[in-house]
């Protein structure tokens, strides 16, 4: 058929097609119900602040020992990782035989504007630290660092090799000057000081449009355009939901720390250089001798792959191994593909290292 060759019968029909898909959908919503936001079994073993430490609950007889901790980064919400019963992270880990924490950074308010790096790294970070390492009996953990997590991880073990066994670093940016970091090119050209100065905490939300304006026409056009295809579909209409909760639940980050990550890591690099500065400390990760697993994604575009293969480049362990996952920053989370190879990926890589 010519697509020129108007024909009135087959457009009317297109369009009654078109309308019943809609309401289909529309009953497909009414029924879809509450969009989970974290599906594993977890108790609170601690909390400070705004901050709650996070168990697991076991779901394997055979349990590695050393226990890992999940540090998710400070924008949107660590439940990406245990976003549904198929798509998570921490359930492959479980089921692989780990011993799994997380901590929820929660949601800063007015109260937090001014909590530092040194506040959420020497202070949150290891606080966690040691009640973990109290609760397992056990003079070291494993760190899992996600995206500025894993960033902060790697500060963390920097300034505190004597607590972390092994590392595990996921999406994690440490050169911030790569050629292709289009997020980086953004930030170097904002006046952080003012945005501050002048609005306390940073809205989440404001950030998460700047990192949707990165791949406008994907991220904000066609998955809505593709909605209509899937909307009178009730699993894939979930999974979509489910996500996009995700994505909008975006916590505003503290001042001051959101002026010292942009300023020292964004705009400055100071992490390639060893030169950060958390509180007293300098963070310089030539003093990272234990055994580290770099993953990164093909294809992400808010952590480019060069900017986490750096990290070979700038550590002393003689135990570095990277891992090439083929998608983006999301993907690696929440794909079929991710959910049967990276959980068991990890957990081999570290019970070969666990003594």
């Amino acid at each position: 058929m010519n697509p020129f060759d108007l024909n009135p019968q087959a457009i009317s029909k297109e369009i009654l097609d078109f309308n019943n898909k809609l309401a289909s959908g529309v009953n497909t919503f009414t029924n879809l119900g509450e969009t989970p936001t974290g599906v594993s079994d977890k108790e609170s073993v601690y909390s400070e602040d705004k901050l709650v430490l996070y168990h697991y609950k076991s779901r394997s007889k055979k349990q590695n020992k050393v226990p890992v901790l999940i540090v998710y980064a400070l924008v949107n919400r660590p439940y990406m990782a245990d976003l549904q019963e198929d798509r998570s992270l921490i359930r492959g880990l479980l089921d692989a035989g780990m011993d799994v924490y997380l901590i929820d950074w929660g949601y800063p308010d007015d109260a937090d504007r001014y909590l530092s790096l040194d506040d959420y790294i020497n202070g949150y970070i290891d606080n966690c630290v040691d009640v973990i390492c109290k609760r397992s009996k056990q003079k070291k953990i494993n760190l899992l660092g996600i995206c500025q997590g894993g960033t902060f991880s790697l500060c963390y073990t920097s300034l505190h090799q004597d607590k972390v066994a092994n590392l595990i670093t996921t999406v994690t940016p440490v050169d911030f000057h790569t050629k292709n970091d289009m997020l980086s090119h953004l930030a170097r050209h904002v006046d952080t000081d003012a945005c501050v100065d002048a609005l306390g905490n940073i809205s989440g939300d404001l950030l998460n449009w700047s990192f949707m304006m990165l791949k406008p026409f994907r991220l904000m056009g066609q998955k809505y355009m593709d909605l209509v295809d899937i909307i009178d579909d009730e699993t894939k209409l979930k999974n979509f939901m489910t996500m996009e909760n995700w994505i909008f639940d975006s916590p505003d980050q503290a001042g001051e720390a959101y002026r010292e990550f942009i300023k020292q890591f964004y705009q400055e690099n100071k992490l390639i250089k060893a030169s950060v500065k958390i509180g007293e400390d300098i963070v310089d990760l030539e003093k990272i001798t234990i055994p580290i697993l770099n993953i990164y994604a093909k294809h992400d575009h808010l952590v480019p792959p060069d900017a986490s293969r750096a990290l070979k480049g700038c550590i002393s362990s003689d135990d570095y191994s990277e891992m090439e996952f083929p998608g983006g920053h999301i993907g690696i989370y929440v794909s079929s593909r991710a959910q049967k190879t990276l959980p068991p990926a990890i957990a081999e890589w570290v019970n070969k290292r666990t003594k």
